[in-house]
């Protein structure tokens, strides 16, 4: 019975050990990647809903059930990556004890066995004559102060050179394993969200990636919101943004924070207190426009999304009060809006003027909408910042470090033996690398042509 269990116990860790599984994973995990990359993740634009048949739709329902919006922190993706880490842990436990005694308890005896498989190998006939001290000496001069052993009348010597490089590739196993470990800690401890400010507004929440309300633990007021446009070829601005900054205040229970008060906000330029880091992600503007529809006039918020007598729905990309200076030979207020026929498929983009009924017509005619006039609005700009806490972010860096040098090590320094065996009037040369063998070889060539010499020398006097 101790036998069968022990029998069973060796496949299922000879399965999680072993190369197959980890490549199995691996493709796997490259796979299922590129839903994250061709499915929007977190909040989903509408235009995206709309053309997956609505959020009641059966396609939106799968995806919903499946966890495809937010994929990299559904259950079936983290447990790719908890088996992974299984996978890694248990080649570690495997295989880091047989590693772990070549390093400390290496074999100082040139076999025959070992000769055989040596990474390269070479004879000298020495006379018995040579005094192995001066022997040591000369081996001690071109390699490094060797291990002395007396074993069956001969002299075998050793020297190593890096044997803790063999651990470098079970560092890089602990180095994915503590990512993974900072993932999960960010992902159950942290938190990602998005909040909206308008320019003299505050706020004390954000709404996180689920669509929730969360309370922030202070207030943020946003003093100031600029943004710069790139110059038009033609001369004059473009609607192409060059940089937008957010001027903010923190305060806690009402009173501001020392050195968070008019504190800078830039793109690639966070903002962060008590763990959490504030980016300028979005800007535009918030309030309410007007429009006429079929002879009655529609009230449509910068957000809201309004429904018009055909059937179709239509919400505001942007508006201005003058557009002269994006549009030349055009003035007075214009809005962008997005509309959702009726009937369903893609939605329409197009221009509405609050001054050039003209071209309100031509747009209606062009798409088979009723004729939209703009009348003017009453917007602020806003702010649009992204909220992220992640407490597991020191492991993550911690390990991605940890990963570097394990790289690095186990590539570029690689563990070396090198066994002398001296007796019966011959010198013979063994050694092995567990990298570069082609520049190793030439390395115990050179060995070799400096013992020869240094023993002719010897050998002459």
């Amino acid at each position: 019975m101790t036998t069968e269990h022990r029998s069973v116990s060796d496949k299922v860790m000879q399965t999680l050990a072993s190369l197959r599984l980890t490549m199995v994973v691996l493709i796997l995990l490259a796979l299922v990647s590129i839903i994250g990359t061709v499915i929007p993740q977190g909040q989903l634009p509408p235009e995206y809903v709309a053309s997956i048949g609505g959020e009641q739709g059966n396609r939106f329902r799968l995806y919903a059930l499946l966890g495809f919006f937010d994929m990299y922190h559904a259950w079936w993706f983290q447990g790719l990556l908890a088996l992974l880490s299984v996978n890694l842990l248990a080649c570690t436990i495997k295989r880091l004890p047989h590693v772990w005694r070549i390093a400390t308890r290496p074999d100082i005896t040139l076999s025959s066995a070992q000769e055989a498989a040596a990474t390269y190998s070479a004879v000298l006939t020495v006379p018995e004559s040579v005094d192995r001290a001066r022997l040591t000496a000369a081996v001690a001069a071109v390699v490094g102060k060797p291990v002395l052993t007396e074993k069956d009348h001969e002299l075998h010597l050793f020297v190593q050179q890096r044997p803790w490089a063999r651990l470098a590739v079970y560092g890089v196993h602990a180095s994915v394993i503590l990512i993974f470990i900072g993932a999960i800690i960010g992902n159950i401890f942290g938190f990602k969200g998005f909040v909206a400010i308008p320019e003299g507004g505050t706020v004390a929440s954000f709404t996180d990636r689920k669509g929730q309300e969360r309370p922030l633990g202070f207030e943020l007021r946003c003093d100031q919101f600029t943004v710069s446009f790139y110059d038009a070829p033609g001369g004059g601005p473009s609607q192409m943004p060059k940089e937008f900054k957010s001027i903010l205040t923190l305060s806690e229970n009402g009173k501001e924070i020392p050195g968070y008060k008019h504190a800078r906000l830039i793109v690639n330029e966070p903002l962060s207190y008590k763990g959490i880091t504030f980016y300028q992600s979005s800007y535009g503007n918030t309030g309410s426009h007007s429009f006429q529809v079929a002879g009655k006039t529609m009230t449509v918020g910068s957000d809201e999304t309004a429904h018009l007598p055909d059937g179709s729905s239509m919400h505001v990309i942007e508006a201005t009060q003058d557009v002269s200076p994006f549009l030349p030979g055009k003035t007075g207020p214009a809005a962008r809006i997005d509309v959702h026929p009726a009937k369903g498929g893609a939605a329409v983009t197009m221009l509405s003027f609050a001054n050039h009924p003209e071209e309100n017509k031509r747009e209606a005619a062009r798409y088979g909408l009723p004729v939209i006039t703009y009348q003017g609005g009453t917007e602020r700009p806003y702010t649009g910042l992204q909220v992220n806490k992640d407490p597991g972010v020191w492991v993550v860096w911690i390990g991605s470090l940890l990963m570097c040098v394990g790289l690095y090590v186990a590539f570029f320094l690689p563990h070396q033996r090198i066994w002398f065996r001296f007796g019966h009037g011959r010198l013979v040369i063994a050694g092995h690398t567990t990298k570069s063998q082609a520049a190793f070889r030439q390395r115990l060539e050179r060995i070799e042509q400096q013992l020869k010499a240094t023993l002719q020398q010897e050998e002459t006097r």
